[in-house]
């Protein structure tokens, strides 16, 4: 079950519910809650791949969009 692609999709689905009850409850704004997760999503979705034997550049894509939107989600907050 560790090793399984499904697992990461289960994790996956339950950050989706989590930044639904963050933006119902603390009353973050969806863009601001996504630049946060984003990142994340992206490495979820770089070990889901790799775990899923999917091709080679899918792997290092969702590598490449994670450091690109961390950065972003970094520019974001520098800025205020």
């Amino acid at each position: 079950m560790l090793a399984s692609p499904h697992l990461i999709d289960v994790i996956l689905v339950l950050t989706a519910i989590e930044a639904i009850l963050v933006v119902l409850f603390r009353g973050l704004s969806g863009a601001a809650i996504g630049r946060m997760l984003l990142p994340g999503l992206f490495l979820l979705l770089a070990l889901r791949a790799a775990l899923a034997g999917a091709v080679w550049p899918w792997v290092p894509a969702a590598l490449v969009a994670s450091l690109v939107s961390h950065i972003a989600e970094l520019r974001s907050r520098w800025r205020g």
